[in-house]
């Protein structure tokens, strides 16, 4: 069976709807070993593409294989490399007998050394497969099979795991205790959502280190699935995104407005809005006190700059129809007037994207935002933010079971930010990014985030897939803009980085 490899494919699987996938697969005819002769194959091609020829290797291959089909694709690999003048051998951790039927044909054809747990034969090593567990493990490893995968990871040696890295939870990626530490994986038709959460990915060797293999399973065996799981990428939400036309007019492109605050956070409100529009936004209008207007009309030639100073006047601001969309909390206060702010906008039926100080003054009340109906509210917490908001959601424990959560108790769609920033809707829906680079990690780059974000919201976009793209684009920003970067060079590289 011919494998080819996949490098677009957004929609991640849990390892039981994966495992629901291949069984709807071999239901339907389809051979559970020529699958697995594939994913071996598969494996066994990308591991020359690091190593190079069997000269190159060095030192000796070990595969480690276990009782169920992540074994079998182990020996499969084994073969594979045997075949081609490599150096290898399989330290296999169960009898024949207790393998499972596919895994035991699999070890039978296998010709060459095989031994049994033994941490003394791993000198002279230089590549360790890992087709222990895979995803087929969901509690703890135990000994003495935890003692050989810590002396493995000690080893100066490239290691490569198969599916997922033995000892990793392939939901939340958190080690469930020893843990396989991967340079590379090689997985099969779908990715699992702990290969791009942290700090799932860095055990598996980092998001760009994932390959994802074709091995021949139908795309109709997701007909019985309904995956919520998704990479965020282009192919998740380029098919909403607000290409502009020959004919359009800056109202076609929307009209969003920005409610701005007083000092020492002028510029919160300031880069929120001219992200916005660098982001495409037709008209961008800053609400200002009078206390702050003229610093602010000075500073913003692009964006229009009208003047409030109550809860009357911030409505009257609204009163244009044409006001699609508004961004609240960057450098707002916190204070009951801005919580009426936002009931406001919710009464106007406005759509929202709440960051900073109005989450601030959520607290304890989110009950305010989940009673919002008829617009999009779109909530940017950081982790901080995240855990005064929802006390009682941990984060640390299950990151998207938290995000989920969060999204279906706001009754809004949640984008929880940090190292894998993830966002989620009230449907269940998320998503998962790994773009960003570690120098976004300054001051005023989260008011860049919500001036996208409600751009494309202003433009047209659903909240998800709005909330979703403004993430992908912030980070592409990011790496486009450089290490050193402050929050107005991100800014200035939207352009750069604008879809198509």
């Amino acid at each position: 069976m011919a494998v080819s490899w996949s490098s677009n494919e957004h929609v991640l699987l849990t390892p039981a709807e994966a495992s629901a996938a291949d069984a709807w697969a071999i239901n339907s005819g389809v051979s559970g070993l020529d699958l697995m002769e594939s994913a071996g194959r598969a494996t066994a091609e990308m591991l020359v593409e690091y190593i190079g020829t069997p000269l190159e290797t060095g030192g000796e291959i070990i595969v480690l294989c276990g009782p169920g089909n992540n074994g079998g694709d182990g020996f499969v690999t084994a073969r594979y490399l045997d075949d081609w003048g490599y150096p290898v051998r399989v330290i296999a951790v169960s009898s024949l007998d207790e393998m499972t039927s596919d895994a035991a044909e699999m070890a039978e054809i296998w010709r060459g050394q095989t031994d049994k747990i033994d941490a003394a034969r791993l000198k002279n090593v230089s590549v360790v497969v890992d087709c222990l567990f895979g995803t087929g493990l969901s509690r703890p490893i135990e000994e003495p099979i935890a003692d050989l995968i810590n002396k493995v990871n000690a080893l100066d040696a490239f290691k490569l795991a198969v599916d997922l890295p033995s000892g990793l939870d392939g939901v939340t990626g958190l080690p469930t205790g020893a843990c396989f530490q991967a340079d590379a994986t090689v997985t099969f038709s779908y990715r699992k959502p702990a290969h791009l959460i942290a700090p799932g990915r860095f055990y598996c060797g980092g998001a760009d280190h994932v390959h994802v293999a074709d091995i021949g399973l139908p795309e109709e065996s997701l007909s019985e699935l309904d995956p919520q799981y998704f990479s965020n990428e282009p192919s998740l939400w380029g098919w909403c995104f607000p290409f502009q036309g020959p004919e359009t007019h800056k109202y076609d492109r929307g009209h969003l407005l920005v409610l701005g605050g007083k000092e020492p956070t002028l510029g919160a409100s300031r880069l929120a809005s001219m992200a916005a529009l660098r982001a495409g936004a037709g008209l961008v209008t800053l609400a200002a006190p009078s206390e702050t207007y003229g610093v602010q009309a000075a500073a913003l030639t692009d964006v229009m700059v009208r003047r409030f100073d109550s809860v009357f006047g911030f409505i009257g601001i609204m009163a244009d129809h044409r006001i699609g969309t508004v961004i609240l909390g960057p450098g707002s206060g916190i204070s009951e007037k801005t919580v009426d702010m936002v009931q406001q906008a919710g009464r106007k039926e406005r759509n929202m994207v709440l960051d900073a100080d109005v989450l601030s003054s959520m607290i304890g009340r989110i009950e305010i935002i989940s009673d919002i109906k008829n617009c999009a509210v779109v909530l940017t917490p950081h982790e901080g933010e995240f855990i005064r908001l929802f006390p009682d959601l941990d984060y640390k424990k299950d990151r998207l079971a938290a995000v989920r959560a969060a999204a279906k108790r706001a009754c809004a769609t949640v984008v929880l930010k940090g190292v894998s920033t993830v966002v989620a809707d009230e449907t269940g829906r998320v998503s998962i990014a790994t773009n960003a680079p570690s120098w976004l990690a300054v001051g005023g780059t989260g008011d860049v985030l919500s001036g996208i974000i409600g751009s494309l919201l202003v433009q047209g976009m659903p909240a998800f897939e709005a909330a979703s793209a403004a993430v992908w684009m912030h980070g592409e920003a990011g790496m486009k803009a450089g290490r050193g970067m402050i929050a107005s060079d991100l800014v200035n590289a939207i352009p750069s980085i604008l879809p198509g």
